[in-house]
């Protein structure tokens, strides 16, 4: 199966597709740093309506898609791998750094986070040794009948959680996203560059009220 096959698999339902943005808003990051001395960022792609969904995150012929990190991805060396499928949260009281192993997602944060995801096409051999992630043709990915696929009462869906080593360091990259805008319309947003590099402790701080105070505006 090739990139071009799964989006159709991923589209199945829908009756057109469009290359305009839809209610797809961006990318917003959330940052955190650990007790180890990395950081971490967790990439979510933001939306305008709860039932919004993130299919696809993926790379082909046209438009790669490269992931990368300035001095290297922290990973995990066991009980862990590439993508939030292969991070067992009962383990994390035995190794506290799986919760912060660098790994791909759609919606989960471990693999009983709620809902599936797969991968196809990419090798990301070189990734957990700390490389990057490259790929002309391959995509982490979910099925639209999955929860995590959903951008839920936060409006967002988390891609990706990487951790670098030193405050100096910084991840970024190029991805492609496919997603559904309600019942029938599924959207592709291309060429989707980001950048990254741990904010100053003080501004860390901001940004966590911030997110809190907007998570009690929510309620």
């Amino acid at each position: 199966m090739n990139i071009k096959t799964l989006s159709m698999t991923i589209a199945a339902g829908s009756l057109f597709a469009t290359s305009a943005m839809a209610d797809y808003t961006g990318l917003t990051p959330d940052y955190s740093y650990n007790i180890d001395g990395t950081w971490t960022v967790r990439i979510y792609a933001n939306f305008s309506a709860e039932t919004d969904e993130l299919d696809a995150v993926y790379g082909d012929s046209n438009h790669g898609l490269l992931v990368s990190a300035s001095d290297g991805f922290f990973n995990v060396p066991v009980y862990t791998g590439a993508t939030a499928m292969d991070n067992n949260q009962a383990f994390w009281s035995i190794y506290p750094s799986m919760e912060w192993d660098s790994m791909v997602s759609i919606g989960m944060t471990h693999s009983a986070s709620g809902g599936t995801m797969s991968n196809i096409g990419i090798d990301f051999t070189d990734f957990n040794a700390g490389g990057d992630i490259v790929t002309n043709n391959g995509s982490w990915y979910s099925t639209p009948d999955q929860p995590n696929v959903l951008a839920g009462a936060d409006m967002r869906v988390l891609l990706g959680q990487f951790t670098m080593y030193g405050l100096d360091s910084s991840v970024s990259g190029v991805l492609n996203l496919q997603g559904k805008v309600g019942d029938f319309e599924t959207f592709v947003v291309e060429d989707v560059a980001f950048y990254y590099e741990a904010p100053a402790p003080g501004a860390l701080a901001l940004l966590g009220l911030a997110a809190l105070a907007s998570r009690r505006r929510r309620k």
